[in-house]
C-alpha cells in the first residue's frame, strides 16, 4: 500500500491572493485617510473618475467600464445621486436607459479630488521605483482580464 501523500502546508502569507487582498485593504485606507472629509468610497470616487473623463454614460456602459455588477452599480449611483453629484437623465435613444450626467457640484469636484486621489496613490506606492510602478501595473492588467 502506497503511503498517502500530502502536500506541504500552504503559507497563505505568500500567497498572491492573500497580498493583493493586503494591498487592496492598505489601498482603500490611505484613500479613506486623504478623502476623509468628502465621504466617498473608492468606488464612488471611481466612477466619478469615468464621468469627469467622459460624461453621460449610460448606466450599462459606466457598470461595463468599472467591472461593477449592475445591482452594486445601481447602489453607488443612488449614493452620488443622493449626495448631489450625479442625476439620471432618460437616454434619448433608448427610454430604458438611464444616462449618468454630472451636476455642476459633481464636476466642480475634480479639481479638489484629483490632487488627493494622486497624493494618495504616491503614498501608497512610495516604497516602489518608478520602473517597478510600470511592472506592477503590466502585471496588474494581465491578470484582471
Amino acid at each position: 500500500m502506497d503511503p498517502i501523500k500530502t502536500s506541504p502546508p500552504i503559507d497563505i502569507e505568500k500567497t498572491v491572493g492573500f497580498l493583493l487582498a493586503k494591498a487592496y485593504q492598505r489601498a482603500c485606507l490611505i484613500f479613506k485617510e486623504h478623502f476623509e472629509e468628502h465621504d466617498l468610497t473608492p468606488q464612488q470616487f471611481g466612477l466619478l473618475g469615468f464621468l469627469w473623463r467622459e460624461d453621460g454614460l449610460s448606466q450599462s456602459l459606466l457598470s461595463a467600464k468599472s467591472q461593477i455588477d449592475r445591482t452594486t452599480m445601481g447602489g453607488l449611483i443612488d449614493r452620488l445621486e443622493k449626495e448631489g453629484l450625479v442625476v439620471r437623465k432618460t437616454d434619448p435613444v433608448d427610454r430604458r436607459a438611464y444616462r449618468i450626467c454630472l451636476t455642476d457640484k459633481g464636476k466642480a469636484l475634480e479639481s479638489v479630488l484629483a490632487p488627493l486621489a494622486l497624493q494618495a496613490q504616491e503614498v501608497f506606492i512610495a516604497k516602489l521605483a518608478p520602473q517597478e510602478v510600470e511592472t506592477l501595473k503590466s502585471l496588474l492588467e494581465k491578470i484582471r482580464t
